[in-house]
């Protein structure tokens, strides 16, 4: 979603999990004492006050609200995260990009830092907290680096979240207090696989000819062991005129996307 001047071609974005607790029933004593007593339930691993993470991956197009950021080229990237008990966590992501240099600037790469805090309410799920883009010496006449916050709300499979700009987003000149809408679904198939409808609306303050809807359905696979797969079909209703490559193709269009993630 990020701007090529006239043209555009960033995650998203990785949080940490919030880990839920379970409780062993104990033993009562057997009724008849030449019985033999059944054996005693393992104890429940206690959630860890403090948990790290770190990830690695590899996509054959890194998109972003169904935005290529890589030209439809491949990118690698890192990540680390940290949560707390309570439900506090900050991570950092890194991945290569190729729009800020089709933009006629010089950063290779987007740096993203982020935190928040996880809860639950009844049978609701929230996620608050803050994401800093940066794009190390971008060199760009607007700034790309953007600040959001965000607020989500899980019920069932179904997640709606929404995101606010702090601060111009993207390099787009006077587009403070953007927004960006999405509703995904997520749905365990079992074995490891899920699927993951999706659908968002991102506006752009000022500059509403660069808004649009961007949509996606992707299988995951879960190897175990941190390895995980995953195919998707990405697309957007972004206009070509705006948003295209500098060889002149649709950065927005219709397209698959697989990707493969290890986590340790």
């Amino acid at each position: 979603m990020k701007p090529v001047h006239a043209r555009i071609s960033s995650i998203a974005f990785a949080a940490a999990a919030l880990a839920l607790s379970t409780h062993a029933q104990a033993q009562t004593a057997p009724a008849d004492a030449a019985a033999p007593a059944p054996a005693a339930a393992p104890a429940a691993e206690p959630t860890p006050e403090h948990s790290f993470s770190f990830n690695v991956g590899l996509t054959s197009d890194y998109r972003y609200r169904g935005i290529t950021q890589s030209r439809f080229k491949p990118a690698v990237s890192a990540g680390a995260d940290y949560a707390h008990s309570s439900g506090l966590y900050v991570g950092t992501w890194l991945t290569t990009i190729k729009w800020v240099k089709d933009a006629g600037g010089d950063a290779p790469l987007e740096w993203d830092v982020y935190g928040g805090y996880k809860g639950t309410a009844g049978p609701l799920g929230y996620d608050v907290g803050f994401l800093r883009y940066n794009y190390p010496s971008h060199k760009l006449a607007v700034s790309p680096n953007t600040t959001e916050i965000y607020g989500a709300l899980t019920w069932n499979v179904l997640t709606l979240k929404y995101s606010h700009s702090l601060t111009n987003l993207f390099g787009f000149s006077d587009s403070k207090h953007s927004g960006y809408l999405d509703l995904t679904a997520n749905f365990d198939l079992g074995d490891g696989w899920s699927v993951a409808p999706h659908v968002g609306r991102q506006w752009i303050r000022h500059n509403s000819p660069y808004s649009y809807t961007d949509y996606s359905v992707t299988v995951n696979k879960d190897f175990g062991k941190g390895f995980v797969a995953s195919v998707a079909v990405v697309g957007t209703d972004a206009k070509k005129d705006l948003y295209t490559t500098p060889s002149g193709r649709f950065s927005g269009r219709t397209g698959v996307v697989a990707s493969l993630k290890y986590s340790f």
